[in-house]
């Protein structure tokens, strides 16, 4: 450029040039002309040397003239190529760049030159910055790629290419929205690989595992390693990560129906032993788990091989002590049998039904496990067959209750005393009153009874027994000794008023009135106290026995 520069300057002052070159020729060739004399040179040779000497001048210039076109030629080259180069970097960067008409200008290519040259180094500049934030975006969204790939290789900066050819804003901004996409995709990923993780760690706490084997089998990642190794978020791990969190859930399933049933075998033993309740304490921690479900469940250890081998070590134990405390077990199976027969008046012969049992028990026909079993199934049916009976039972009761307090009302009412002011006279004539109205339901009760207790046998195919009596038979002779009380009632009403119309009648004609005698064939016994159906004599004595005598009310005839 500084030859281009000192040629175009010879180039732009030729007239300056040529007067002092003329001057300086001028002075060289008198001497030259002094030389030649003093030689004695030919006018011929002189004028060979002159033309030489002219040549050799034209030689120059012309040199010099070449020169200055090639260093011509290479300014507009130049220039071509800045403004080529402004063009290329404008489309590449999607800037759009004014240039001015440098044609229609006044000035040398060196001053076009030194105009375009300012502006060709900002979008130099500009696709330099273009270009490391391109290749810092692309290196980030490869590694991103990399990372779901499953590709733990670090990459290397210097491998991304990045398309110098488009360059643009907007390129920018659709890898920035990649990179956005990514990033998200990733903790997303992140999100899902930390959720399983804390899964399989709940998991393994439950079940006592060792949580960083798991891990590590896994993938080395998924630990707490110092290097600071990123997790792995590819699809392989977290498909693995999934697939272990279903094997540790099916496990943790699996060794709680085992808890379970060792809970409910535990307690299955502990009832049949009577166990004390401080030795059951032990094993809380496995009967608290029979109604638990597995979400349930997340206190440490306590699905751990230890717990559940501890359990059934228990279990095999007390299994032992049952089979040597089997027959006292049947034994009481049979007492509760019998117990639940009575409570619902039941017929049972528990003396031949031990004779059985013992009999069974001493020849060994039947394993006592299937014995104890059986009469556990004997329990069960016993339980409801007596649900079966409950509502009639119910009715028995307030049958009794009425009858009870009907043979009391008789007594009472027969009292001279009742009248009588006393101790407790007024709480006998409330328990009067509300005698009366109970005796009063006793039909509807017998009649609704009745209907049951039949209802009942043609449903079971049976007789009803209560205390190895038909209920149904004890009804009817209870209907019998109603009608009976009835009857006798009335004569001895009629015969009272035989009785008074006699005394009426002495006392017009003697003026005094006779001891009243009670009719003959009348006493104090009355149909309720001869009943044989729903009491037995020796409840009639008791009941006798528990009426105070000077219990008095008012009747309602009185």
């Amino acid at each position: 450029m500084s030859t281009c520069t000192g040629t175009a300057k010879f180039a732009s002052s030729p007239l300056s040039f040529s007067k002092s070159g003329i001057t300086t020729c001028s002075s060289l060739l008198h001497e030259l002309q002094e030389i030649w004399d003093e030689i004695g040179e030919s006018d011929k040779e002189r004028d060979e040397m002159l033309l030489h000497l002219e040549h050799e001048c034209l030689d120059i210039y012309r040199r010099k003239v070449e020169t200055s076109k090639r260093c011509k030629a290479d300014l507009q080259l130049s220039l071509a190529e800045a403004k080529a180069e402004i063009a290329e970097l404008a489309s590449s960067l999607g800037e759009r760049i004014s240039l001015p008409q440098y044609e229609k200008m006044e000035g040398n290519l060196m001053d076009q030159i030194s105009v375009i040259n300012p502006t060709l180094e900002n979008l130099r500049m500009l696709k330099h910055g273009r270009v490391r934030e391109l290749s810092k975006l692309q290196l980030q969204i490869a590694q991103i790629f990399a990372e779901i790939a499953g590709n733990d290789q670090a990459l290397n900066p210097d491998d991304i290419q990045v398309d110098e050819l488009v360059l643009t804003t907007k390129k920018l901004g659709e890898l920035n929205s990649q990179l956005l996409e990514l990033q998200s995709e990733k903790n997303f990923r992140l999100q899902k690989v930390n959720s399983h993780i804390t899964a399989i760690h709940k998991l393994s706490v439950v079940m006592s595992l060792d949580f960083k084997r798991i891990m590590a089998e896994i993938h080395p990642s998924l630990t707490d390693s110092p290097t600071g190794q990123t997790k792995c978020i590819s699809n392989e791990i977290l498909a693995r990560l999934a697939s272990e969190v279903n094997s540790l859930i099916q496990k943790k399933q699996g060794r709680l129906e085992i808890v379970q049933d060792i809970g409910r075998a535990l307690i299955e033993l502990w009832n049949l032993m009577d166990t004390p309740i401080e030795e059951q304490k032990r094993f809380d921690h496995v009967t608290h788990l029979i109604t638990s479900t597995v979400d349930d469940v997340v206190r440490q250890e306590c699905l751990s091989v230890k717990v559940i081998e501890q359990a059934e070590a228990e279990v095999a134990r007390l299994s032992i002590l049952k089979a040597s405390k089997m027959k006292e077990l049947i034994f009481k199976r049979q007492n509760e049998l019998e117990e639940i027969y009575r409570g619902v008046h039941m017929d049972v012969d528990g003396e031949k039904a031990r004779e059985i049992l013992v009999n069974l028990m001493e020849t060994g026909s039947v394993d006592l496990p299937d014995l104890l079993s059986s009469m556990e199934e004997q329990i069960a049916n016993a339980i409801e067959q007596a649900q079966t009976r409950k509502d009639i039972l119910d009715k028995v009761v307030k049958w009794k209750h009425a009858s009870e307090e009907e043979i009391w009302l008789d007594e009472y009412e027969r009292d001279d005393n009742r009248y009588n002011a006393g101790r407790g006279a007024h709480k006998n004539l409330k328990r009067a009153e509300k005698a009366r109205t109970l005796v009063s339901k006793i039909p509807s009760l017998v009649e609704n009874l009745t209907a049951k207790v039949k209802a009942w046998e043609v449903e079971k195919g049976m007789p009803f027994l209560y205390d190895r009596a038909p209920l149904l038979r004890t009804l009817e002779e209870f209907n019998i000794l109603q009608q009976e009380k009835e009857e006798e009632k009335r004569r001895y009403r009629e015969q009272k008023k035989l009785q008074d119309q006699l005394a009426a009648e002495q006392e017009a004609l003697f003026g005094s009135k006779p001891s009243i005698r009670k009719p003959l064939g009348v006493s104090n016994t009355t149909p309720n106290s001869r009943r044989h159906g729903i009491s037995g004599g020796r409840e009639r004595r008791e009941s006798s026995k528990a009426i105070p005598i000077n219990y008095v009310a008012l009747s309602k005839d009185d």
